[in-house]
């Protein structure tokens, strides 16, 4: 049996821009829907957030220290065009010093292109992924950052989580005055399906020797008993919340069991044979995925109230919303797993599960491009002692190791995340770094940088290529 990773593989970590740069208006970037949501609650301010985008050389040398092989990072599209249509050069340049230094330090970049933060002007002017008209802008960005930074780059991410987005609407903007939620999301899953095949042909043309692939959040749908109505409603779940929007990104096939569910409900989702051709011809070089935790699925009746998911916003333990979704299936706690005080079920092997069913079904490599534990950390004496955060590491990356034994060629890690952010559903109270970042939600503080005890963990797998993962 093969008990050590690839050579080559690549231990990074992972951020998103809005969450950790900051620096929301300064040097032409324009306003985008994350920055419109500032100061909607508690903790979403984007102004300042970890503060990178001025001290990502800081950053960049404590990278380095920790031993990263690569860094998953997205590129702010209102940096690159603040308007949605006029370049501003000194958003380029942030982005050139970053990649510059990255390697310097001889740390490979994995650029994100999308991840949730378009320009709000064409939220305004079209609803966002909601028009086709979003595919001439994504394209645009993506053709500027191919040319810009592609012979510096050789992986990218085109949209990140399209299917965990059309689930959770606010995160990018919201459901226009008067649309059907339910035609709202698979619309966008078509406009984001389409805008990631054309952005992989454009990269195939531009950059024949980068890898680039599309990105979604699984959580895998466990049967809430043995029942053959609640095997049925968690392989609906799967079928619905990650199959679907994957079948359209990586095969360009409709799964005909969500397309029959909802022409019962009136609503017709079968998209145009040419259409469907287009995403089946831009086949990826990866599936990157974002895995956190598994699901319980239960049968729903068709009588049953229509409940959207939601988060635990204050952390404490039964505050989670789980979905309903009638004649489909109804999410519900696992009494065999752990949680987080944000009721996330802790699941390690189910990561080497998710391996497995994503490699089965699409026989493509792939990436691990979140994974982490959000959790209150203790800033005590300049020192964070988060042993909780390297049992659900290490157990996490030992289940990895089993599925690359198992056959799945994984190419990298990437923890969620390399330093403190801004947590999208809990700020800085949730934190997830190896890296602590001295503020709170309503105090920036100092923004000093403190290395948590996870970071002296993951230096010593990294050191040792995950051989050593005490």
């Amino acid at each position: 049996m093969k008990k050590f990773f690839p050579k080559n593989f690549l231990w990074g970590a992972a951020t998103a821009a809005y969450q950790v740069e900051g620096a929301a208006s300064v040097e032409g970037k324009g306003v985008s829907v994350q920055d419109s949501k500032n100061f909607s609650n508690a903790f979403h301010d984007t102004t300042v957030t970890s503060d990178h985008y001025h001290r990502f050389r800081e950053d960049v040398a404590l990278m380095k220290a920790l031993g990263l092989k690569s860094y998953r990072f997205s590129i702010a599209w209102t940096r690159i065009y603040p308007d949605g249509r006029t370049l501003n050069t000194q958003g380029l340049n942030f982005y050139h010093q970053l990649i510059d230094e990255l390697l310097k330090n001889g740390i490979e970049p994995l650029v994100t292109l999308y991840h949730f933060d378009h320009p709000q002007i064409l939220q305004n002017q079209f609803g966002g992924w909601y028009s086709d008209r979003m595919i001439t802008h994504f394209l645009m960005l993506a053709e500027t950052c191919f040319r810009e930074f592609g012979s510096r780059v050789r992986w990218f991410m085109t949209i990140c989580e399209s299917n965990n987005v059309v689930l959770y609407p606010d995160l990018i903007g919201g459901v226009p005055e008067g649309v059907d939620i339910e035609v709202w999301r698979f619309q966008v899953s078509r406009v984001m399906a389409l805008a990631n095949a054309r952005v992989i042909q454009l990269c195939r043309k531009l950059l024949p020797e980068a890898k680039i692939g599309p990105c979604i959040g699984y959580a895998i749908a466990y049967p809430a008993t043995c029942a053959p109505q609640d095997v049925m409603a968690a392989l609906n779940e799967d079928e619905f919340r990650s199959f679907y929007p994957l079948d359209l990104l990586c095969l360009g096939r409709q799964n005909p069991l969500i397309i029959s569910y909802f022409s019962q409900r009136g609503i017709d989702i079968r998209l145009p044979q040419p259409e469907l051709n287009e995403m089946n011809a831009a086949r990826p070089d990866f599936i990157a995925f974002n895995y956190y935790q598994s699901d319980v699925a239960k049968a729903c009746p068709t009588e049953a109230e229509h409940v959207q998911p939601g988060f635990n916003a204050e952390g404490k333990q039964g505050g989670f919303i789980y979905p309903s979704f009638p004649g489909l299936y109804a999410g519900d706690n696992n009494p065999f797993l752990e949680r987080s005080d944000w009721d996330w079920e802790i699941d390690p092997v189910g990561l080497r599960i998710a391996c497995r069913k994503l490699f089965d079904r699409y026989q493509l490599p792939l990436m691990i491009t979140e994974n982490g534990l959000g959790a209150r950390d203790n800033l005590i004496n300049g020192q964070v002692n988060d042993t909780y955060r390297i049992d659900y590491l290490k157990k996490h990356v030992e289940q990895m190791r089993l599925a690359i034994c198992d056959g799945v060629p994984v190419l990298g890690y990437y923890p969620w995340s390399f330093i403190d952010l801004m947590s999208t559903s809990n700020g800085y109270n949730k934190r997830y770094g190896f890296v602590y970042v001295e503020r709170e939600d309503g105090d920036v503080k100092t923004l000093a940088r403190y290395k948590k005890a996870s970071f002296y963990w993951y230096q010593n797998v990294i050191a040792s290529n995950g051989t050593l993962l005490d």
